[in-house]
């Protein structure tokens, strides 16, 4: 008869296929890149780390330099000033060459999926699951959720080089809530053009019949009839666009205020199959 697994080996089978204590991200970075995700933590979920008894934030692999991670702690202490960060790396070689950036109130620990035994008010883990497939990344989703402070959020999804293009998915205990589209709308040609960034979860299912497809499809055939709002800035026809969407009746969460920003954040059931 087998020995039963040890502490470590159950916390690998609990992540699955994601080899959550192994498997380091690409690293690539670069400042701004997450300022988006950022503005709309700041913007959406102010409240959540105002209440918080602990008001402990996780940036999951932050990459090969900690400048998102920085970036990040400044723009929270807005809501929080007594916020904590810390940037977690399954590689030692980046938390090492990290140390230099840590200051009051941000910290760099090696770590994975297992969120180094912390329970956050807040997980942030951007461009850290397209390298999974997606049975992997759904487990990734399990052990993070599970990692969390009691009312805790996770925040996951992915974005361009630049930031310029985003999504990501809100998640509590109870499961993914919503998923938000962010893009620079001066430079966007179509919302298509977002669903190449799709997270993990969902890149795979933007096909006829599914319903992430319909909602993309939805969202350019709405952006596309307000062309002529265009005149007026890409802004105003971001705007409409959503409105447009609202009054067909997708669950679209939010109003203007974070639609003129380039955002569209719609339910998760609208989305998921």
């Amino acid at each position: 008869m087998n020995p039963p697994p040890s502490p470590d080996r159950s916390k690998r089978l609990a992540a699955g296929r994601a080899r959550a204590l192994g498997l380091a991200t690409r690293g690539t970075t670069a400042p701004n890149r997450l300022r988006r995700v950022d503005r709309w933590l700041v913007g959406t979920r102010g409240a959540l780390l105002r209440a918080a008894p602990d008001p402990l934030v996780v940036d999951l692999g932050y990459g090969a330099t900690p400048v998102t991670t920085v970036e990040l702690a400044a723009r929270l202490r807005t809501v929080r000033p007594d916020v904590r960060v810390v940037g977690l790396e399954i590689d030692p070689e980046r938390v090492a060459a990290a140390l230099g950036a840590a200051s009051d109130g941000l910290e760099f620990r090696r770590g994975g999926f297992e969120l180094a035994g912390l329970r956050p008010a807040v997980v942030r883990a951007m461009n850290v699951l397209r390298q999974y497939d997606e049975p992997a990344a759904l487990a990734a989703w399990e052990t993070l959720r599970a990692g969390l402070a009691p009312g805790g959020l996770l925040v996951e999804g992915t974005c361009d080089e630049l930031g310029r293009i985003s999504s990501w998915v809100a998640l509590d205990a109870s499961g993914p809530l919503t998923l938000t589209l962010s893009a620079a709308v001066a430079e966007l040609d179509s919302p298509a053009t977002i669903a190449e960034r799709l997270p993990k979860a969902l890149i795979h299912h933007n096909v006829p019949g599914r319903r992430i497809h319909g909602f993309v499809g939805a969202l350019t055939a709405a952006w596309d009839a307000a062309a002529p709002v265009g005149t007026f800035g890409p802004r105003q026809r971001w705007v409409a666009a959503a409105e447009r969407l609202a009054a067909d009746g997708w669950p679209v969460v939010g109003g203007r205020e974070r639609w003129r920003l380039g955002e569209l954040t719609v339910a998760w059931a609208a989305v998921a199959d």
